[in-house]
């Protein structure tokens, strides 16, 4: 049994959105996701941070949770990213995957999940810094308080946080979000949401008593990263 994270999937198996015009990297990218899947076992979990399908709607996403479902891993957990649209109400998600038969998905979102002894935490984040409105400002609170909530359901366990947008890179840092991750004592936060020149201001490592990475798929080469 492993603990496997990986982020931003962005699939479009039904939309018009493939990420295969960007080139480079991307292309021929589900193939990709397929092959480095490969080191997953049945018996692993796998956690997704956000930015998984194109999709509109549920309904629009379907083929895409299909493939996510039938790869490899018996737990994916999926956060929320700034393109799921798809994103509603927690009831409706996990409805909606047992109506389909997708045993393998789940969410993580104002919760915490349990590998052994070791919770998994986490949410979207938020890159307030770029907009100061009174709506960011609304939205940034919301993420926070959804933040420490999986941390405190957390309890006392050695806790992992998994987040989509980076709590810090380059010339940013998200204090709110950083103070929480130190205050209960995360050992290591992954993030995505950032690609191609954008990965020279990732923040990779420790940075004071929290272990961070960047596990965009772009970045780790289509390979979920084993974790534990």
């Amino acid at each position: 049994m492993a603990l496997y994270a990986i982020g931003d999937t962005h699939l479009s198996l039904t939309s018009d959105k493939p990420m295969d015009v960007f080139g480079g990297g991307w292309t021929g990218y589900v193939d990709k996701l397929e092959e480095g899947f490969r080191v997953v076992s049945q018996e692993d979990t796998v956690v997704v941070c956000g930015d998984i399908s194109w999709g509109m709607s549920l309904e629009e996403a379907k083929e895409d949770f299909a493939f996510l479902d039938a790869l490899p891993g018996g737990r994916k957990l999926l956060l929320k990213g700034n393109h799921d649209y798809w994103w509603t109400t927690a009831s409706k998600m996990k409805a909606f995957f047992q109506e389909n038969g997708f045993s393998t998905l789940d969410i993580l979102h104002n919760n915490c999940h349990l590998y052994g002894d070791t919770a998994l935490c986490g949410t979207r984040g938020w890159f307030y810094e770029e907009d100061r409105g009174a709506h960011s400002a609304k939205v940034f609170n919301r993420e926070l308080i959804r933040l420490e909530a999986s941390l405190k359901a957390a309890g006392d366990r050695e806790k992992l946080c998994f987040l989509h947008y980076p709590p810090l890179y380059q010339g940013y840092r998200c204090q709110e979000i950083l103070d929480l991750l130190e205050r209960y004592g995360v050992g290591l936060c992954c993030y995505g949401h950032l690609h191609g020149a954008s990965h020279r201001m990732a923040v990779t490592g420790r940075q004071g008593r929290v272990d961070y990475r960047l596990v965009a798929a772009d970045y780790v080469g289509f390979r979920p990263v084993c974790i534990l």
